[in-house]
C-alpha cells in the first residue's frame, strides 16, 4: 500500500497529512494530519510581506555590531593609555586609576576618572587647565562680552577646542596633547569606501541637503488644506519657493531651515523642468537616514573655511555661543579631516617637546603595544611618533573580513590536488563567478538572445486572425543576424522591447507596436553592463583610442575595480595600471579622473565558475564570434566520440539522444545552456546535486553537515524549510516512506522581495474592492426597482465586481467625473452619498460583448444575465478575474464551449432569443473585434481572452512554469526522499506541486467550506451571544437539515478571513494537497489542453468529474433538432466518507508550535596569536565564553536620579528633620527656636506652637509641607514630541523646564463644554517647537534659557533592573526587552496551593551557566516546584467533571477544547489561548482587549490554578499528560 505525503507550506506554518491509497492505487483513507506553527510576531510577518527581511538573528546582527565598535573604541583607549604612560603624558590622579600590570591599560574596578578633572580634599571636581581656560576666557571677553559678564558661567569642556587650535602654533602642555589624542580616539571620523557617495543620483533623482534662510511667508488663501490647515508659500534666500501645510501660522521669516531637497535629472544630472518651465524639486525634513547628505555639507563647510575641525569648532562657539556642537554644527564627516588635524598638532609640538623626535622612547613605546610581535616592531621601525600615532594607534581600519565563503560553489567544476597527509588525490569547490565580470556579462547575453523571440501580436494566417505569432526566424534567419544582434547589444547597458524593436535591422519604422518579445514587456534587461560602463568612461576620458579596450585590458580594468575598495588605494591602482598601458602623463590623469569614481560593482555572483563559463561559451557562441580552436580539448574529445557514436561510459544516453542531429564539429556553435551542459559536463547543472536519503538519519544528517546557512538567501524561508524537514523526518520515522510528495508553497515563499510589495498592495487594492462591492450591495438590496439583490450572496458579489471592472475599464480623464468616480472606485467603505453616486454612474454603462446590448443595473441580479467564462473551463480551467464576462444568460447557453471569438466567428449576426418576446443579435466578426479593442483598453489579459480563437501551447507553459529559486530548492530537497532508483533530474517525477487555485476548486467540490464552517462556528455563536445579537450569524434550514450561517459585520471585513482565524486549517489544505493526484494538477493547471498532451482534456474530465448530461433544442434550416451536451459539474471525492474522514481528522488535531527558549550558548572563542614566533588561531584557554541568545533588555538606559518632592506631614514629625519644610518663614521659625532650646527641644517647639493653637502667621502649622527625595527613580533622555501632554510634562526632571513647557502648552489650549482640550500634537510639532525656542526666554519670565530639544523624563524602577554591580553600572537601570519573560514557574505549598512567578531573563541565564533548570526548585516561600511554561507550551485545563479524574483523551473530542496555549504572562498572572486559535475573529472583543484570556472559555475557570502541562511531539501526538 502506497502512502502520499501531503504538505502545505507557509511563512510561519507546516500542514501536513499523510494518505493511504490501496493496491489498485485508489485513494482510502487519511492515516493522519496535522498543523506545526513557527510563531512570528505580527510586524514581522508585515514586513516580510512588504519585502522586509528582519528577523532576530538580523537585529542580534545588528547589536553585535554596535557592541564591536564600541569595544574597538575601548581597546583602542587601552592601547592610547599604556602610549600616553610610557611617553609620561597622563595626568597622575588619571594615571593612578590604570592598571598598567595586570589588565594593560584598563580601569582599576569599574569607575572611570575624569582626564580633565581631579577630586580634591572636598570630594568636589576640579578643572586641572585652568590655565588655558583663562586664556579662553579673554577670547569670550573680546569677543562674547555679554557672556561673561556677572561672573556667567563657560563651560570648562570647551577648553579642549581651544587647545586644538591653540596647538596648531604654540606649545601646549603634554597632559593638554594627551587630552587632545584621547578625544581624537572618541571622535575619529567616518571610514568612507569607494562608492559610498553623499549625493544620490540614482533612477533620475538628486537628493541634496541644504541650509537656506527664509525670506517671507505667504498664506496661500486660494488653496484650502485638510482638516484646518492652510497652504504657505515659503521664500527662501537662493529663490526657490517651498509650499507647504500647517495649521499653526509659520514664523519663519529671517531663520534658516533645514531642507533635504529632491530634484528630478536627466542623465547628465542637468534639472528637469515642468510644463511651466519650472525646476522639478521637492522638499522635506532632514530623516535619521540622510545622515550622508548632510555630511557632505559639513565637509563642504569645512573645506570652505580652510580650518581644520578643532579650529572651526571654536570660531563657531566665539562668533555664536548658543551653537549646537555634537549634532548640530559637526556631524559625522569623513576621517581624513580629523587625521589632517592630529598631524599638524603632533608636527607643531615636535617643536616644543623633543621627546616627540626621541628614537628611544619611540621604539620603548613600540615595544609597550606590541611585546610579542617581533614582525609587527620592524615594520614600524621606521616610522616616528607622528605616523605611529595616526596610522597605528588612532585611525588604524583593519581590512574588512573575507565573504568568500557564502559564495555559492560551482555545480560543475572543482579544483583537485594532492592531499599533502594522506597523499590522496582530493578536491576542494571552486566558488562561481562574479556577475559584473566580463566573461559572464558576455554569458548572461548570449543566453538572452538564444532565448529571444520575436512575437507578432495579431497576423493573419491563411484566412484567420492569429494572435501571438512567433516571427523570430523572419527577424534573425542566419547565425550572421544574430552575431550581429550580439555585437549591438554587446555596447548596450541594457535593453528594454521598445528599444529592442527599434534595432536598425529590424526595420520596424512605425510597426513597433504591433511587435513584442517574451520578456516582461516594462521592464529592462542587463546587456552587458560593465563593458557599456568602461566604454563610456574611456570615452570622457579624451583623446585614448576605442581598441585600447580589448579583452583583456577589460578584464583586467574590471578587476581593480572590483577589488579595490579603499579611495587611496585605487588612485594607485589605477595610475599604475595607465602606466603599463603606455599611457601618456596627460591620459593618464583623464583616465584616472574618469575611472575613480566608478562605484564599485555589486557583490553578486552567478550560478557557474569562470572555468565552467569558459567551456560552455566555446559552444554558445556562434558565427564569427566562435572558433573550433578555442574549444577545450576535453569537450573537443567528447564531440568527436558524439559525432563518431564512439562508446564511452562518462556520455550517457541520454546526452547522446539530445546531440543526435549535431553531425560535425560546426554544428556545435549556438547552442542553447542547456544542451552546451550535456555536452560539456554530460548533465544540467542542477543534477549535480541529486540526492538520495536511504532513511530518516539521512536528513539528520544533511541538516547538520551538509545545509548551508544562509543558503536560501531569506531566513525566514530557511526556517520553514528546516522545521519542514524535520516533519518529514518524524513522519517518515512514525508512518514508514512515502510514494509521493505533495506541495503547496504560500505564494509569498516563493516569491521575491519585490514582488512580495507587488501583491502586498494588490490584495490591499482587491481587498478595498470587496467591501466596497459589499457595501454596494447592501446599497442596492434598499433599491425597489433594483430586482433580486441577495447582498451576502458570493455570486452576486462576483457579478458586481465583473461589471463594475467592465464599466471602469471604459473610464478616461475625458470623462467629466473621472476625479470623483476614480476616488470612490479605490475606496474601501464609501459614504452613502458617495455609494448613491457611484450606483448612478454604473447605471446603464455596462454592454454586453457578444451583442453590445446595455445590462441594466436594474436587471443584473436576475436570471436574464449570467457570469460567462471567455475560455471555457471544460477546455482551459481559468478561474480568474481576467476570464468572466456578464452577458445575457442565452447568448452563454448558445456559446456552449467555444472561446468567444470562435463564437462570434462562427455565429455572425446570428439573432438569439433572450425570454419575454425579446431578441438580441451577436456582432459581426470586425464590430466585435471593434467593440473589445475601445471597451476593453483597461484589462489587457481580457482583451487578449475576448480576441482569441484558439488556446496557444505558450499560454499553458507560462501556467506550468515555477522556476522561482525558493520553489525550485525546495522540491529538489523533497525530492530526495521520493527519488527512485537511476533517477537522475534534480527535482523527481514523485514530488507534485499544487497551487493555491487547485486546493481551492477541490475544497468547495468536495464539501470541505461547509465542514470548516462546522468546525469555526462556536466562535461566531459565541460573539453573538457576547454582544447579544445576531449579527455573526443565524441558525437556518439548508435541504432539511438545521445549519448556523456565518456572518461578518460589512464594517469589521478588512482584513478579515475565515479560513486565517483556526491554525487548523493547514492541516485541512494538506488533506486536499495530498489527495489531488497528478491528473488533478494536469487538468486544472491546463496542461492537458497543451496540444501535446498524451491524455485528452475530454478523458480527464469524464474521468475525475461528475458528467451530467443536458439536452439542448436547437434550430437548423427551419429543423428543430435535440442536442444531447455534458456538463461537468462538481470533482468526485477520493472516496465516499472523505468529508466526514476529513471533519473528525480535523477535530483530533493537536496544533504543535516550534519554541525557541535558548537562552544562552556556551560559545567556543578562538583568537589569532603567535605560537613559536608564526601567527595561529587558538581557543580561549581561560574563562567561559557564553553567548546570550535574547535581547537582555530594551536600548534606552536610564540613570540613578534623587528627586526633591513635598509631601504632608504632622508638625512632630517634620520637626526631625525641620530643615527641609517648605515655608521659609516657619523654618526660620524653628531654627531660632532650636539655638534656643537645643537640639533636644522639640518636646518644647511643640509646645510652643501648640499653645499659640498651632497657627504661624495665621496659618495652621498642625501638618506642614516638606521636601523628601525620591531615589526610587531613573531618568532617560528624550526628544521632545507631540506626545508630551501636561501629564507627560510633570515627569520631567526639570522643574524650570516643566514651567516653561506648560505656559507654552497653554497656549494651544481650547475650551469645549467647560473642558480644557489640549493639544501638544500642534505645540510640539516641528513648527510649535520652533514657535516655543523663538519665545523661550518670555516663556522664562524674561530669563535666558537654552534651546529645548531633548528633556531628561523619569519614571519609577519598578521592573527596572541594573546593568552591573560596580562602579557606574549600578546607577544605569535598563528595563527588560519585551517577550523576554520565557519562564513561568509553578509552585504548590504542603497544602496543595498554588503559587506562581515570573523568573526575569538575566536570572534564567546566571542560573542556565551554572548548568541549572531555568526556574527555582523552591520560591521564597519554600513552596517546591511543580512545572515551569514557556511561551507555545501546552496545558490541559482539566473540565469540573474531570476534576481529580484520570483524563482521558481517546474517543473524547471534547478534549481538544480544554487544551489551551500559553501566550505570555508578568508577575503571576498567566494568559493564554486554546490551542487551535490563530488570530481573534474581532479584535479586542472576543478574547478581553488582551486577545488572550486568563480562564478558560467554556467554564471560566482559571488557567493557571488548574492547568496540567502536556508535552507533545513535532507531529501534534501528546506524550504525556
Amino acid at each position: 500500500m502506497n502512502k502520499i505525503l501531503g504538505l502545505d507550506l507557509g511563512t510561519n506554518s507546516i500542514g501536513w497529512a499523510v494518505v493511504q491509497k490501496d493496491e489498485q492505487g485508489s485513494y482510502e483513507k487519511i492515516i493522519n494530519a496535522g498543523s506545526r506553527i513557527i510563531p512570528m510576531d505580527a510586524e514581522t510577518m508585515k514586513n516580510f510581506n512588504n519585502g522586509i527581511t528582519q528577523t532576530q538573528t538580523s537585529e542580534r546582527t545588528r547589536l553585535r555590531g554596535v557592541r564591536r565598535l564600541l569595544e574597538r573604541s575601548l581597546l583602542r583607549r587601552e592601547r592610547i593609555h599604556r602610549l600616553l604612560n610610557t611617553m609620561n603624558y597622563l595626568p597622575p590622579h588619571y594615571a593612578e586609576k590604570i592598571d598598567f600590570v595586570n589588565r594593560l591599560g584598563k580601569f582599576i574596578g569599574e569607575e572611570e576618572p575624569k582626564y580633565a578633572y581631579m577630586v580634591d580634599e572636598d570630594g568636589k571636581f576640579q578643572f586641572i587647565f585652568k590655565e588655558s581656560f583663562n586664556e579662553m576666557l579673554k577670547d569670550f571677553q573680546d569677543k562674547q562680552p555679554e557672556l561673561v559678564l556677572n561672573n556667567k558661567k563657560v563651560p570648562y569642556d570647551w577648553t579642549i577646542y581651544y587647545l586644538r587650535k591653540k596647538a596648531l602654533d604654540r606649545a601646549i602642555s603634554k597632559e593638554e596633547l594627551g587630552w587632545i589624542i584621547l578625544q581624537f580616539n572618541n571622535k575619529r571620523g567616518y571610514y568612507q569606501l569607494r562608492g559610498e557617495e553623499d549625493e544620490t543620483l540614482k533612477e533620475g533623482k538628486k537628493e541634496e541637503y541644504f541650509a537656506l534662510k527664509v525670506i517671507r511667508v505667504e498664506a496661500d488663501s486660494s488653496s484650502a488644506g485638510k482638516k484646518g490647515e492652510v497652504w504657505y508659500n515659503v521664500l527662501l534666500e537662493n529663490g526657490w519657493i517651498y509650499r507647504r501645510t500647517s495649521k499653526i501660522p509659520l514664523d519663519w521669516e529671517g531663520k534658516t531651515k533645514e531642507f533635504i531637497v529632491t530634484t528630478d535629472v536627466d542623465e547628465n544630472g542637468n534639472a528637469l523642468k515642468d510644463k511651466e518651465g519650472k525646476e522639478k524639486r521637492k522638499f522635506r525634513a532632514p530623516a535619521e537616514n540622510d545622515w550622508t547628505l548632510l555630511k557632505k555639507k559639513t565637509e563642504s563647510d569645512l573645506v570652505k573655511s580652510g580650518k581644520t575641525v578643532g579650529t572651526y569648532i571654536y570660531d563657531t562657539l566665539l562668533s555664536s555661543p548658543d551653537q549646537k556642537i555634537k549634532g548640530g554644527l559637526i556631524r559625522t564627516i569623513e576621517r581624513k579631516f580629523y587625521k589632517s588635524e592630529l598631524i599638524a598638532i603632533l608636527n607643531k609640538q615636535k617643536e616644543f617637546h623633543p621627546e616627540l623626535k626621541d628614537k628611544t622612547l619611540y621604539n620603548k613605546c613600540v615595544e609597550e603595544l606590541y611585546r610579542s610581535n617581533e614582525s609587527r616592531r620592524l615594520s614600524l621601525s621606521n616610522y616616528d611618533f607622528t605616523r605611529f600615532i595616526t596610522e597605528d594607534v588612532i585611525f588604524y581600519q583593519r581590512p574588512l573580513k573575507s565573504k568568500k565563503s557564502l559564495i555559492e560553489n560551482c555545480s560543475f567544476e572543482r579544483r583537485y590536488y594532492l592531499d599533502p597527509i594522506t597523499k590522496e588525490l582530493a578536491y576542494a569547490p571552486i566558488k562561481c563567478i562574479a556577475k559584473s565580470h566580463p566573461l559572464f556579462q558576455e554569458f548572461r547575453l548570449w543566453q538572452f538572445i538564444k532565448n529571444l523571440r520575436i512575437i507578432e501580436r495579431e497576423k493573419i494566417v491563411g484566412d484567420k486572425l492569429m494572435f501571438d505569432q512567433d516571427v523570430t526566424t523572419e527577424f534573425l534567419p542566419t547565425q550572421n543576424d544574430y552575431v550581429i544582434l550580439f555585437d549591438w547589444l554587446n555596447e548596450h547597458k541594457e535593453i528594454d522591447q521598445k528599444a529592442l524593436l527599434k534595432y536598425q535591422a529590424f526595420d520596424l519604422k512605425k510597426n513597433i507596436d504591433k511587435y513584442r518579445w517574451n520578456y516582461v514587456e516594462n521592464k529592462s534587461y542587463p546587456c552587458n553592463e560593465t563593458r557599456a560602463l568602461l566604454k563610456t568612461k574611456l570615452n570622457k576620458a579624451g583623446n585614448i583610442s576605442s581598441e585600447f579596450l580589448d579583452n583583456d585590458t577589460l578584464e583586467s580594468l574590471w578587476h581593480i575595480l572590483y577589488s579595490v575598495e579603499d579611495k587611496l588605494e585605487i588612485e594607485k591602482a589605477l595610475t599604475s595600471f595607465a602606466t603599463k598601458k603606455e599611457l601618456s602623463e596627460e591620459q593618464t590623469v583623464a583616465f584616472v579622473e574618469q575611472f575613480i569614481n566608478i562605484p564599485p560593482f555589486k557583490k553578486e555572483y552567478g550560478s557557474y565558475s569562470a572555468k565552467a563559463i569558459k567551456k560552455l561559451l566555446q559552444l554558445m557562441r556562434m558565427g564569427s564570434r566562435w572558433s573550433e580552436n578555442e574549444i577545450a580539448e576535453s569537450t573537443k574529445g567528447r564531440i568527436q566520440k558524439l559525432i563518431d557514436g564512439e562508446c564511452d561510459e562518462s556520455i550517457k544516453t541520454r546526452t547522446r539522444d539530445k546531440a543526435l542531429k549535431l553531425n560535425e564539429i560546426n554544428d556545435f556553435q549556438g547552442l542553447p545552456l542547456w544542451l552546451a551542459s550535456y555536452i560539456v559536463y554530460d548533465r544540467h547543472s542542477e543534477s549535480g546535486d541529486v540526492m538520495k536519503w536511504e532513511t530518516p538519519e539521512y536528513i539528520d544528517y544533511y541538516l547538520k553537515h551538509v545545509f548551508k546557512q544562509h543558503g536560501l538567501r531569506n531566513p525566514i524561508v530557511e526556517v520553514v524549510v528546516v522545521e519542514t524537514l524535520k516533519v518529514v523526518k518524524d513522519l517518515w520515522k512514525t508512518y514508514g516512506s512515502f510514494s509521493e510528495i505533495h506541495i503547496e508553497l504560500g505564494r509569498e515563499m516563493k516569491n521575491p522581495a519585490d514582488k512580495r510589495i507587488r501583491m502586498t498592495n494588490q490584495n490591499v487594492e482587491n481587498e478595498n474592492t470587496n467591501l466596497r462591492i459589499k457595501a454596494l450591495l447592501a446599497e442596492l438590496a434598499n433599491q425597489k426597482d433594483i430586482e433580486g439583490v441577495r447582498p451576502y450572496s458570493p455570486s452576486q458579489h462576483e457579478i458586481l465586481k465583473i461589471y463594475e471592472e467592465g464599466v471602469l475599464n471604459m473610464l478616461t480623464k475625458e470623462d467629466p467625473d473621472y476625479d470623483t468616480i476614480s476616488k470612490i472606485s479605490k475606496m474601501a467603505l464609501p459614504s452613502s452619498s458617495d455609494l448613491v453616486r457611484y450606483k448612478c454612474w454604473l447605471e446603464q454603462k455596462y454592454r454586453s460583448p457578444y451583442t453590445g446590448q446595455v445590462i441594466p443595473l436594474a436587471r443584473l441580479f436576475t436570471s436574464e444575465y449570467e457570469i460567462e467564462h471567455i475560455i471555457p473551463q471544460s477546455r482551459y480551467f481559468d478561474d480568474s478575474f481576467s476570464n468572466k464576462v456578464i452577458c445575457e444568460s442565452a447568448v452563454n447557453k448558445d456559446k456552449d464551449n467555444l472561446l468567444a471569438y470562435e463564437y462570434i466567428k462562427q455565429n455572425e449576426g446570428k439573432i438569439i432569443e433572450i425570454g419575454l418576446g425579446k431578441k438580441v443579435k451577436l456582432f459581426t466578426a470586425d464590430s466585435y473585434t471593434e467593440f473589445v479593442q475601445s471597451h476593453y483598453v483597461g484589462s489587457v489579459a481580457k482583451k487578449k481572452k475576448l480576441l482569441m480563437d484558439t488556446i496557444p501551447d505558450s499560454f499553458i507553459e507560462r501556467q506550468l512554469n515555477d522556476s522561482r529559486y525558493i520553489s525550485r530548492e525546495i522540491k529538489k530537497l523533497l525530492s530526495s526522499v521520493v527519488r527512485e532508483k537511476d533517477e537522475d533530474e534534480a527535482i523527481s517525477k514523485n514530488v507534485i506541486v499544487c497551487t493555491g487555485a487547485i486546493t481551492d476548486k477541490l475544497k468547495r467540490d468536495w464539501g470541505l467550506n461547509d465542514i470548516w464552517n462546522t468546525i469555526i462556528y462556536p466562535r461566531f455563536e459565541r460573539l453573538n451571544q457576547l454582544t447579544n445579537s445576531d449579527k455573526f450569524g443565524q441558525w437556518e434550514n439548508k435541504q432539511g437539515k438545521r445549519v448556523f450561517q456565518i456572518e461578518m459585520p460589512l464594517e469589521l471585513q478588512k482584513g478579515f478571513n475565515k479560513k486565517r482565524i483556526d491554525h487548523r486549517h493547514h492541516a485541512m489544505d494538506a488533506i486536499i494537497i495530498a489527495c489531488a493526484t497528478r491528473s488533478h494538477v494536469n487538468y486544472l493547471n491546463n496542461e492537458s489542453a497543451h496540444s501535446k498532451s498524451k491524455e485528452k482534456r475530454y478523458d480527464l474530465r469524464r474521468k475525475l468529474r461528475h458528467i451530467e448530461i443536458l439536452e439542448k433544442q436547437e434550430l437548423k434550416d427551419g429543423v428543430t433538432f435535440t442536442k444531447k451536451i455534458e456538463v461537468a459539474k462538481e470533482f468526485y471525492k477520493p472516496w465516499p466518507t472523505f468529508t466526514q474522514d476529513t471533519l473528525g481528522v480535523l477535530q483530533s488535531i493537536v496544533v504543535s508550535f516550534k519554541q525557541n527558549l535558548r537562552v544562552v550558548n556556551k560559545a567556543t572563542n578562538r583568537y589569532e596569536c603567535f605560537v613559536n614566533g608564526k601567527k595561529e588561531i587558538v581557543k580561549q584557554s581561560k574563562g567561559e565564553s557564553w553567548a546570550i541568545r535574547k535581547p537582555m533588555h530594551k536600548d534606552t538606559v536610564s540613570s540613578a536620579v534623587s528627586l526633591r518632592k513635598i509631601k504632608s506631614v504632622r508638625l512632630n514629625n517634620a520637626l526631625e528633620d525641620w530643615k527641609n519644610i517648605v515655608d521659609k518663614p516657619l523654618r526660620k521659625e524653628i531654627g531660632l527656636l532650636y539655638s534656643k532650646y537645643g537640639e533636644k527641644g522639640s518636646k518644647y517647639i511643640i509646645k510652643y506652637f501648640k499653645d499659640r493653637d498651632n497657627k504661624h502667621n495665621g496659618l495652621d502649622v498642625s501638618k506642614v509641607n516638606v521636601y523628601y527625595f525620591d531615589n526610587d527613580c531613573a531618568a532617560s533622555r528624550v526628544t521632545l514630541d507631540d506626545t508630551f501632554n501636561s501629564a507627560k510634562i510633570e515627569s520631567i526632571t526639570d522643574t524650570g523646564i516643566q514651567k516653561i513647557l506648560l505656559k507654552h502648552l497653554s497656549a494651544y489650549n481650547e475650551i469645549k463644554e467647560n473642558k480644557i482640550i489640549e493639544h501638544p500634537e500642534l505645540a510640539f510639532s516641528a513648527d510649535g517647537l520652533d514657535i516655543l525656542n523663538a519665545n523661550i526666554r518670555e516663556l522664562n519670565n524674561g530669563k535666558f534659557h537654552k534651546p529645548i530639544k531633548k528633556v531628561r523624563t523619569y519614571e519609577t524602577l519598578g521592573n527596572k533592573f541594573a546593568v552591573g554591580q560596580k562602579g557606574n553600572k549600578k546607577m544605569k537601570f535598563v528595563e527588560a526587552a519585551k517577550g523576554t519573560n520565557l519562564f513561568f514557574a509553578v509552585y504548590s505549598s504542603e497544602d496543595g496551593a498554588r503559587s506562581y512567578q515570573t523568573i526575569p531573563l538575566n536570572e534564567v541565564a546566571e542560573r542556565q551557566k551554572q548548568g541549572l533548570i531555568p526556574v527555582p526548585e523552591k520560591n521564597d516561600k519554600d513552596d517546591h516546584l511543580l512545572f515551569w511554561l514557556s511561551p507555545g507550551d501546552l496545558v490541559y485545563v482539566p473540565s469540573i467533571e474531570e476534576e481529580g479524574r484520570i483524563v482521558e483523551v481517546e474517543n473524547n473530542l471534547n478534549y481538544i477544547f480544554n487544551i489551551y496555549k500559553i501566550v505570555s504572562f508578568t508577575g503571576n498572572r498567566l494568559y493564554a489561548i486554546q490551542a487551535f486559535i490563530a488570530t481573534s475573529i474581532v479584535d479586542k472583543m472576543e478574547y478581553s482587549l488582551l486577545n488572550k484570556v486568563e480562564f478558560t472559555i467554556n467554564e471560566n475557570r482559571s488557567i493557571k490554578q488548574y492547568c496540567i502541562k502536556i508535552k507533545i511531539d513535532r507531529l501534534g501526538n501528546i506524550l504525556n499528560i
